[in-house]
Order: structure tokens, then sequence, then C-alpha cells
């Protein structure tokens, strides 16, 4: 299953983390104002921006002499 998520290109998965941090930024604005869905913005935020980058960070690691976008 890893083989076919590593299978995502770079720019996709660069794409996922943005969408994470502005599901992170959102709940966190959401927490100021008191907002009862704020911990389910932040958790699922979080976690979009954990498996990216652990995802990213491994793509990285097994490719050699390639730039960071190439895929």
């Amino acid at each position: 299953m890893l083989k076919k998520l590593l299978l995502i290109s770079n720019m996709q998965l660069l794409v996922l983390f943005i969408i994470g941090m502005g599901l992170t930024m959102s709940g966190a604005f959401m927490k100021l104002q008191g907002s009862p869905e704020a911990s389910l913005f932040l958790v699922v935020g979080m976690t979009f921006d954990a498996v990216t980058f652990i995802l990213l960070v491994i793509k990285r690691f097994q490719k050699n002499n390639k730039s960071f976008l190439d895929s």
C-alpha cells in the first residue's frame, strides 16, 4: 500500500499539505472564537500535514539526484 501512496507526485502531496495547513489555521481561528467544531478541524488538518510530510520525506530519501518537485 505504501508503494501506491508513493506514486503520488510531489506537487500533489504539496497541495494536500497546503489543504491541511488551511484546515489547521481555520481550526485555530475557530478555537479563538469558541466554536465547538474547532477541535475537529485542528485534528483533521494536523493529521493531513503529518501524513503528507511523512510521505514527502520517504519519497525524498528514496530518490537520488532529482529536484524536489520532480516526480
